[in-house]
């Protein structure tokens, strides 16, 4: 008896914890939000050149099985969310080389952010990344209180950082402007 009350207790407060984080990572409008930033020894330039690389993503997003991109403005995306296989599309909504890169998705699940540049010296440079989602049903919202997006955010940007470090310059580079509308 005395073991069911300690299990029935520690249900309910596990409950009480998650509930409160569930809270704590969403917004008035449902939405989850999640900053991450790293530093890479390599100029602006070089690490701005190769984010706009997007189908090279899957080299280092783990969860991330492909991005095409449609135009300079569309890619489709097709990646593993909590176990389950989803595509969508997204849209650039501004880009301004070396500085930062705005998006938001067009179909599928609500998300977008902008990923933003920033020269440290000659030779290192700070990425920011700040995302805006929206968790669809039981998996995805367990997961987001769990800070399983945020801990994948960390690692993309880890293994971003590695990826060029090691190679020490871009693969390509896209240098088009796209203003804000």
């Amino acid at each position: 008896m005395l073991n069911r009350v300690v299990a029935v207790t520690a249900l309910a407060v596990g409950g009480m914890m998650l509930s409160k984080q569930l809270k704590k990572n969403r917004n008035s409008q449902g939405t989850s939000s999640i900053e991450e930033s790293c530093e890479i020894n390599v100029p602006v330039s070089t690490a701005y050149n190769q984010w706009t690389q997007f189908e090279e993503f899957p080299q280092f997003m783990e969860n991330v099985l492909e991005v095409r991109q449609l135009d300079d403005r569309h890619l489709h995306w097709r990646a593993t969310v909590a176990g389950e296989e989803k595509e969508w599309d997204a849209e650039i909504t501004e880009q301004v080389p070396d500085k930062r890169i705005a998006w938001r998705s067009v179909t599928g699940a609500r998300n977008g952010g902008v990923v933003s540049f920033h020269k440290l010296s000659d030779n290192a440079c700070r990425i920011m990344l700040k995302i805006e989602y929206e968790p669809e049903g039981t998996m995805e919202k367990l997961g987001d209180a769990m800070g399983a997006v945020r801990m994948q955010a960390r690692s993309s940007l880890q293994r971003f950082k590695e990826l060029l470090e090691k190679r020490g310059s871009e693969t390509g580079a896209w240098r088009g402007q796209i203003a804000q509308h």
